[in-house]
């Protein structure tokens, strides 16, 4: 749910309020408009989104082996 807002007053700098992609909120002040965006950017372009794969993989196979061994009464996958 990535969103941004900027603000400014008259005679003051911009406040720049973002979210990522998983709600994490940031905020900062910046002098000039073009720093705004270029910092949401920053901001959506390093979100933490990197994945394990082998993680996910080792985890889908217990919860697999898991399964059939509760309700299937299947022999266990070695």
């Amino acid at each position: 749910m990535r969103d941004f807002k900027i603000t400014r007053n008259e005679g003051e700098i911009y406040e720049v309020k973002v979210v990522d992609s998983y709600g994490k909120k940031y905020k900062n002040w910046f002098e000039f408009a073009h720093e705004c965006s270029e910092w949401i950017y920053y901001i959506w372009e390093n979100e933490d989104n990197k994945v394990d794969e082998q993680e996910l993989l080792s985890k889908a196979i217990l919860n697999c082996k898991e399964l059939d061994k509760n309700n299937n009464n299947l022999r266990s996958i070695l």
